[in-house]
């Protein structure tokens, strides 16, 4: 085999199938719609070329990934399948299916993925992407997944390489972001985060606040700084369980990924409730008495990783348009804040750190509590009641029409009216919010695209 294909980080990136491949699919992104299908004034005999390129390339790679050469060869099968039926909305249902990443996580392990889709976080066109990458599978994450946070989808990654889509704040691949054309939509398997994204852009971000604040980190917080590769695997931790939690608990709804129209808030609760039962079990893990020395640190690595994150890169990053991780970020501020176990004073910031722990643990008790209290309500009903939740701790906007109560017409029609009710930013950033992202703005645009390699 060639030298250049061996599945080294590095030289794989580097080789020059790889490379080809690249640059075919940049050029088909310029001829595809947002909707996949080709431009109609694209000029069909280059995306035919293009698309044989691709595929090729893909052919000069597979021998790198016997682990994945149903599915590689699934994709040439689908590209082929695109060009005969005239370049339509991509329906990439047949490699979709054969691509089963999480039966096999294995540390290191390469996948080279092609499909028409979107990014998260990136782009919302379903173009054609390409992506080189490895699992990141610490033999302590198996232990746990094995044991008592059995999470059999979930696939933690690192970016080797990858096309334009990528180079953007997305930091997950999620099967239902490719273009299929079946219905219903088959079931999945797997769902990939870049724990290597996720570790870099916080350890850029936390440092600059850090330094902004004054914070004083406690000094077994300082390898999440300074080291990527632990930086990483606390993510992992933090993910997995994370992950699971969104089907796990008493949930009064479906889970939100399932789509639904409802106030954003709820989704900002929702993704809080599964970082704060993370959080939960990080804390029962530090503490129990069988837990190994490794995860242990990594748990307690993962309190500080939730807890900063949350509050320095969440609140400030993308738009105040139903920014419902920024809330979720905002709430967590404010509560610990009114607890007084975070302190602004003198601009500086400063924690009561061995209050912490529990002060998180109780703001995920509210949530659990409103979750088990609303199983019993109306739909509606439990939106009011979590809006209620949140407005006891943070102030709406001076507009908010929930904060001055809705009306009977609405309060008697369908849910559409509540959610069409709620303002995109019904709950404003604070005087400190403000400021710190006025400093902190540059740290996190550069985090955009952002790898560990940076």
């Amino acid at each position: 085999m060639d030298p250049a294909l061996e599945t080294d980080a590095a030289r794989l990136a580097a080789a020059e199938p790889w490379r080809a491949l690249k640059a075919a699919v940049i050029r088909l992104q310029a001829l595809q719609r947002t909707d996949g299908s080709l431009a109609e004034d694209a000029d069909r005999t280059l995306a035919g070329e293009l698309v044989a390129e691709v595929a090729a390339q893909v052919a000069a790679l597979a021998p790198t990934f016997p682990h994945d050469a149903g599915y590689l060869s699934a994709v040439r099968a689908d590209l082929a399948g695109w060009v005969d039926a005239g370049f339509p909305i991509p329906d990439f249902v047949r490699s979709l299916t054969a691509f089963s990443p999480a039966s096999a996580r294995e540390d290191d392990l390469a996948h080279l993925v092609v499909f028409p889709m979107y990014t998260q976080n990136g782009s919302r066109d379903r173009l054609f992407e390409a992506v080189l990458l490895e699992v990141r599978w610490p033999e302590f994450a198996a232990r746990l997944e094995a044991g008592a946070y059995s999470n059999a989808m979930f696939l933690p990654v690192r970016f080797l390489d990858f096309t334009p889509g990528y180079d953007s704040d997305s930091a997950v691949l999620f099967p239902e972001t490719v273009s299929i054309g079946v219905s219903p939509v088959p079931a999945f398997t797997w769902g990939a985060i870049f724990a290597d994204r996720e570790a870099a852009r916080f350890r850029r971000v936390v440092t600059a606040a850090a330094g902004i604040t004054r914070l004083q980190l406690p000094a077994d917080a300082a390898p999440l700084l300074e080291d990527q590769g632990i930086a990483e695997e606390t993510f992992v931790l933090w993910d997995l369980i994370h992950d699971r939690t969104h089907m796990r608990g008493d949930l009064p709804f479906d889970p939100f990924m399932i789509k639904q129209r409802m106030p954003y808030f709820l989704y900002a609760l929702e993704e809080l409730r599964c970082d704060l039962t993370a959080f939960r079990e990080a804390v029962r893990l530090v503490r129990a008495d069988d837990t190994d020395d490794l995860t242990r640190d990594r748990a307690r690595l993962a309190q500080y990783a939730i807890l900063f994150d949350r509050l320095f890169r969440f609140p400030l990053t993308g738009t105040r348009v139903r920014n419902y991780d920024g809330l979720g970020g905002q709430l967590l501020f404010a509560w610990l804040h009114q607890v007084r176990v975070l302190h602004w004073t003198d601009r500086r910031l400063a924690f009561d750190w061995a209050d912490v722990p529990d002060a998180v643990v109780a703001l995920s008790d509210a949530i659990d509590e409103l979750y088990w209290r609303s199983i019993d309500r109306p739909k509606t009903a439990h939106w009011l009641a979590a809006y209620e939740l949140i407005r006891s701790v943070l102030t709406p906007a001076p507009a908010s029409n929930w904060a001055g109560g809705l009306s009977d017409e609405v309060l008697a029609g369908p849910p559409g009216g509540f959610t069409d009710a709620v303002l995109d930013d019904e709950f404003p950033l604070s005087m400190f919010y403000e400021a710190l992202g006025r400093k902190l703005a540059d740290a996190i645009v550069s985090t955009s695209g952002i790898t560990g390699r940076d």
